[in-house]
């Protein structure tokens, strides 16, 4: 079982409604979920270019996928977790806005906040002693010839390249996208979430995400509220 802390919207939030339908899949149930309507894209269209982002849900990495380290357990990263959330307190993330992310599109936010990336950079840190080490295999799966010095300092470090300074908050939407596709793909994203990206999302909880099975989909395993100490298990 690989873990994963991340954020994402509440179960009732509009945007988690949208991701769901987009994306194919509720990060919390796990179900399938029908598509939005007038994307402009046919059915097995949308299931193509958005597959990848479906198996890992709609989320912003926070701490990318470990497996737990000798001697940690599930109990006691949901307490450290429960009791990290209570410490912090919530705070509205900028307006996010649909982005191209290299070949691929999602949501970030509109300018820096030092806020999250204050909150980002903890989290890695301190759980850093939950995850296992990476073995060889997993730095070569990395690519590590395509990193920056800092990037690879931060894959061994800290087992990611994109945490601390290299940082970058963003919510996948679609898998690698041709030039051909993008004008069709980013008109589509419009139609589903430029509505909702008017309305301020309050970044309220830590949520931790589970990989059961290796190549199964990840999900909401439970919900820890920033600013009190207490968490939502998600049936």
């Amino acid at each position: 079982m690989r873990y994963a802390i991340h954020y994402t919207p509440s179960p009732n939030d509009p945007m988690t409604f949208a991701a769901a339908s987009w994306l194919g899949r509720d990060v919390y149930s796990g179900y399938s979920v029908e598509p939005p309507a007038q994307t402009g894209l046919g059915m097995q269209e949308l299931s193509y270019f958005t597959a990848l982002p479906r198996r890992y849900g709609f989320h912003g990495a926070i701490k990318a996928p470990f497996q737990l380290a000798e001697g940690m357990t599930e109990a006691a990263l949901l307490r450290d977790l429960m009791r990290f959330a209570g410490t912090h307190q919530p705070f509205t993330l900028p307006p996010l806005e649909i982005a191209k992310l290299g070949n691929s599109y999602g949501l970030v936010p509109s300018w820096p906040s030092e806020t999250l990336n204050f909150l980002a950079a903890s989290v890695v840190q301190d759980f850093d002693r939950y995850r296992t080490p990476l073995s060889d295999a997993d730095i070569d799966r990395a690519d590590p010839h395509r990193l920056s010095a800092t990037q690879l300092t931060n894959l061994h470090r800290w087992g990611h390249p994109y945490v601390m300074d290299e940082f970058r908050f963003q919510m996948t939407l679609t898998g690698a996208i041709v030039p051909a596709d993008c004008a069709r793909l980013e008109r589509a994203l419009r139609s589903v979430f430029a509505a909702l990206l008017e309305r301020p999302l309050e970044f309220a909880n830590l949520a931790l995400f589970v990989e059961e099975e290796p190549g199964a989909p990840f999900r909401v395993h439970s919900l820890h509220p920033m600013g009190r100490v207490s968490a939502r298990k998600i049936a």
